[in-house]
């Protein structure tokens, strides 16, 4: 994962670009931008779920540092201009992201680095994330490869009760997923079976076919 300093020169950059606008902290947020402006033309259709999935595996090992933060997600989401939106919306800062529950900043980082922000979303709130897919009519349940899979391990199933999200692999017909997800137990990016009295639901992006 990223290091913790380089979530702390996003966040400075962020939240207090008139105090210190050095030229390392400028080409921190320069280069997330240029990134974003690149994956952003890309268009849905070419984006298969299998190479999404594909990506979201090569961070399986990334992890967090002492303090629950220091990832590239983290980096990432608070340089986005998604961050002051969502900070609008539930209150708190951008500097709060710093060390702040990162499994939806995963599943975010992955759609836009492939050009698909408008189909996966991206959010750092699960609940907010999942009424997004139904507002859009791409909810349901029944797990396909690529899916976004919302889960709570009490076995609620409402909205209110989704606590965690992540990718789905795929059905292993048993009752089970086979997923990739950020900020697990351990606070790393792995890959997990879980059985289906923790899932609330999935949404569906578009992908190629």
């Amino acid at each position: 994962m990223g290091s913790l300093v380089l979530a702390q020169v996003v966040t400075g950059t962020a939240l207090a670009a008139h105090a210190d606008t050095s030229p390392a902290k400028d080409n921190v947020i320069a280069a997330a931008r240029e990134e974003a402006a690149k994956t952003a033309k890309m268009p849905s259709r070419q984006v298969s779920a299998e190479q999404l999935l594909a990506l979201a595996e090569k961070q399986v090992g990334i992890s967090e540092n002492g303090s629950g933060g220091g990832t590239k997600f983290h980096a990432w989401y608070m340089s986005s201009p998604r961050a002051k939106e969502t900070v609008a919306r539930d209150t708190g800062t951008i500097a709060g992201y710093a060390d702040a529950a990162w499994c939806d900043m995963f599943v975010s980082w992955v759609g836009t680095q492939l050009g698909l922000q408008d189909t996966v979303g991206t959010d750092a709130y699960t609940v907010a994330h999942a009424k997004w897919f139904a507002g859009h009519d791409r909810w349901g349940t029944t797990p396909k490869p690529g899916a976004v899979v919302f889960f709570s391990f009490n076995g609620g199933k409402s909205f209110d009760d989704i606590e965690h999200v992540g990718f789905v692999i795929k059905d292993n017909g048993d009752g089970t997923i086979k997923t990739v997800e950020g900020n697990t137990d351990g606070g790393k990016v792995e890959i997990r079976t879980r059985p289906a009295s923790q899932i609330v639901g999935y949404g569906y992006p578009s992908y190629a076919a």
